[in-house]
C-alpha cells in the first residue's frame, strides 16, 4: 500500500486538529503539532523554526542593519529574498507540502509580492508575541529586535483559542473571516465608497435596480414630503430625486413657484427644487423684512423690473438701481437717472428697452434706457394717470376724460392715432396680450360700469365688463392675464377676477379685502398667488387664489407714518413695496 505524502498527512492531521478540538495546539510556524516542555514550538516546526532563526541571524550579519525587518513583525521568519529559502527549508522539514505552500510567510510574499487570493487569505501569526515576558527576554538575550506590527485590515480579535503552556503560548489561526472582520470590512467598503464621485449602487433593495424611466413614474407619484425623505437614503438618490421633472407638478401647485397657470416657465434658470422651498416660505409667510430706499417728502412712488434692475420714480425723475446678488439690497448709486417732465412722473412702464412714463403735465415721455434718447410730447389736458405700450402701440389714459392711441415708431411719435371719449376720469389701463383691444379702467362717477373693453385698431367700445359696481367704485389698477382673464381692484375694496369666456356681466372669482381699504396696487405670478396693496397702514396682502380668505398681512407702516401702497412688485424670492417716505422689501429667500 502506497503511504500518502507527508504534506498530505499533514494536511489531514490539521483539518483533524481543528474539527475535534475547540482550542488546537499549534506550533511555531501555527500548524499542529504535539506539545512539549522544552520551550515554545516543539513540535513538527520546532526543528523548522530553529533553522529559520539561524538563517536569519546569518543574514542579519552579512546585510546592512534592517535588510530583513519587514519580516520581523512575524517572528523573524525573514524578508524578501532572503526569507523565501530559509521559509522553503522549513516548510520541506515540516512536510507541509502544496496545501502548507498555500500559506507561505510573508517571506515568500515579499519575493513574488502576492496575488489577489493570496492577500485576501493573508493570517497574521503572532507566535512569540504572546508568550511572555519571559521569552520577549530570551529574544532580547540572543540579540533579536522584534518589532510588532499590525498589517492594514488586520483584525486581532480573528485569532482562534491559545494553547497554554507552562514554557509559551502559541496562535493559531483559522481560515474565514469572524464577526468583526465583517464590520471592518464594512466599514472600509463605506470609507471608500465616501472618497468615490455618487454613483448608482450596484446593489441594494430592487427599487435602485430598475430603469431610471420606471423609477421616476414611480417617484412621479410622490409628494414633496415624501421625495424630501427619499433624498436621504444615500446620495444617488438625493441626486436623482433633485430631477426637475419630480418636482414640476409639485411646482405648479406651490405659490409663487415661476410656473403660469397654462404651464410656461418664468424662471427656467432656477433648479426647481430650489424654488418650491422657497415656496413654501410664501404659504407660511415667512419673511425678513427691510428698508432699500428713503425720501425726505411725501411722493407717489411707481416702479417697474427688469432682470436684476429696479426702475422707480421719485418726483419727475425715474430712477434705474442695480440690485446686488442676494436680491435684498440695491447699490445706493443709481445706474441712470431720466428726466423731462415738469411735474410728478404719475405712471410709467418697460418696453421695447424704451421707458414710456406720464406726468401730471399732461405730457407722455419715451425715453431710451441705454442712451440718452428723451422725447416728450403734449398728449393731454389735464394730468395722464396712466399709460401701458405692448406691440409698437401706446395707449394712455387722462383726468380729461379720454384715452388714447399713439405709435411708439421713432418716425411717428407724438401721432395720435385715435381719441376716445371715455366720459369718465380714467384711472387705469391695459393692453391685450393679443393686440386687440385694451381695457380702461374709470372713476365709476356715471352710469355706466368703470371697466370698458376697446377696440385697439377702431377705437370703438365693445363691451362692459360687470353690472352691479355702487356709485364711486373707481378701478385703481387693472391687469391682463391672458386674452380672455383679466384682474381688478380699486375703490370698492374687491379683487375681481374676469374670464371673458364665461361672462362679462359677473366676475367668476373676488376677494374682499378684510378691513375694508381701498386696494391700490395688485400683482399675480401667473398662477396661484395674488398680492395687493392697501391704503391703510401699507398693508401687503398675499391671496391664494384657491380660497376666499386672505393668507398672509405685512403691515409696513405704523400711526404716524400711514402710507397706501401705491405700487409693488416681487419675484419669486422677493416683494418690494413702493409708500410714500420709502421702499420696503419681503426677502422670502432668507427669512
Amino acid at each position: 500500500m502506497v503511504s500518502p505524502p507527508p504534506g498530505a498527512a499533514a494536511a489531514a492531521a490539521a483539518r483533524l486538529c481543528f474539527g475535534l478540538c475547540p482550542r488546537p495546539l499549534m506550533g511555531s510556524q501555527g500548524h499542529p503539532g504535539p506539545p512539549g516542555n522544552g520551550g515554545p514550538g516543539e513540535g513538527e516546526g520546532g526543528e523548522a523554526r530553529k533553522l529559520q532563526e539561524g538563517r536569519v541571524a546569518r543574514g542579519k550579519r552579512r546585510k546592512a542593519k534592517g535588510k530583513g525587518k519587514a519580516g520581523a513583525g512575524q517572528g523573524g521568519r525573514g524578508s524578501g529574498a532572503e526569507g523565501k529559502p530559509g521559509l522553503q527549508k522549513a516548510k520541506e522539514a515540516a512536510g507541509l507540502g502544496a496545501e502548507a505552500g498555500a500559506r507561505a510567510g510573508p517571506g515568500e510574499e515579499g519575493e513574488r509580492g502576492g496575488n489577489v487570493e493570496e492577500g485576501a487569505r493573508r493570517i497574521v501569526r503572532e507566535d512569540e508575541g504572546s508568550a511572555g515576558a519571559g521569552r520577549e527576554a530570551r529574544g532580547r538575550g540572543d540579540g533579536k529586535e522584534e518589532e510588532w506590527k499590525v498589517r492594514p485590515g488586520r483584525r486581532e480579535d480573528a485569532r482562534p483559542g491559545r494553547a497554554q503552556g507552562r514554557g509559551a503560548q502559541a496562535w493559531g489561526c483559522i481560515a474565514g473571516p469572524g464577526a468583526a472582520g465583517v464590520a471592518v470590512a464594512a466599514a472600509a467598503e463605506e470609507e471608500a465608497a465616501a472618497r468615490e464621485p455618487a454613483g448608482r449602487p450596484a446593489a441594494g433593495p430592487a427599487l435602485l435596480r430598475l430603469p431610471e424611466e420606471l423609477l421616476l413614474l414611480i417617484c412621479s407619484y410622490l409628494d414633496m414630503r415624501a421625495l424630501g425623505r427619499l433624498a436621504q437614503v444615500c446620495r444617488w438618490l438625493r441626486r436623482f430625486t433633485s430631477c426637475d421633472l419630480l418636482w414640476r407638478r409639485i411646482a405648479r401647485a406651490s405659490l409663487n413657484s415661476g410656473f403660469t397657470r397654462l404651464g410656461t416657465d418664468l424662471m427656467a434658470s432656477v433648479p426647481v427644487k430650489e424654488r418650491v422651498k422657497v415656496s413654501q416660505n410664501w404659504r407660511l409667510g415667512r419673511c425678513r423684512e427691510g428698508i432699500l430706499l428713503k425720501w425726505r417728502c411725501s411722493q407717489m412712488p411707481w416702479m417697474q423690473l427688469e432682470g436684476d434692475s429696479l426702475y422707480i420714480s421719485q418726483a419727475n425723475f425715474i430712477l434705474a438701481y442695480q440690485f446686488r446678488p442676494d436680491g435684498a439690497s440695491l447699490n445706493r448709486r443709481p445706474l441712470g437717472v431720466f428726466a423731462g417732465h415738469d411735474e410728478d412722473v404719475c405712471h410709467f412702464v418697460l418696453a421695447n428697452s424704451h421707458i414710456i412714463s406720464a406726468g401730471g403735465d399732461g405730457k407722455i415721455g419715451v425715453h431710451k434706457i441705454h442712451s440718452t434718447f428723451t422725447v416728450k410730447y403734449s398728449a393731454h389736458e389735464q394730468e395722464v394717470n396712466c399709460v401701458d405700450c405692448r406691440g409698437g402701440i401706446i395707449v394712455s389714459g387722462s383726468r380729461d376724460r379720454t384715452a388714447k392711441v399713439w405709435p411708439l415708431a421713432s418716425g411717428r411719435l407724438g401721432q395720435c392715432l385715435h381719441t376716445i371719449q371715455t366720459e369718465d376720469r380714467v384711472w387705469s389701463i391695459a393692453i391685450s396680450p393679443v393686440l386687440s383691444s385694451f381695457v380702461t379702467g374709470t372713476a365709476c362717477c356715471g352710469h355706466f360700469s368703470p371697466l370698458r373693453i376697446w377696440d385697439l385698431n377702431s377705437g370703438q367700445l365693445m363691451m362692459h365688463l360687470g353690472s352691479d359696481f355702487p356709485p364711486g367704485a373707481g378701478v385703481l389698477d387693472v391687469m391682463y392675464e391672458s386674452p380672455s382673464t383679466l384682474l381688478s381692484c380699486g375703490y370698492d375694496t374687491y379683487v375681481r377676477y374676469w374670464d371673458l369666456r364665461a361672462s362679462v356681466r359677473k366676475c367668476v372669482m373676488e376677494w374682499e379685502e378684510p378691513h375694508d381699504s381701498t386696494l391700490y396696487c395688485l400683482q399675480t405670478d401667473g398662477n396661484h398667488l395674488l398680492a395687493t396693496g392697501s391704503s391703510y397702514y401699507g398693508v401687503v396682502r398675499l391671496w391664494d387664489r384657491r380660497q376666499r380668505a386672505c393668507l398672509h398681512a405685512f403691515p409696513l407702516t405704523s400711526t404716524p407714518l400711514s402710507s397706501p401702497v401705491y405700487c409693488l412688485r416681487f419675484t419669486t424670492k422677493h416683494l418690494y413695496a413702493a409708500l410714500s417716505y420709502n421702499l420696503h422689501v419681503l426677502d422670502f429667500q432668507n427669512p
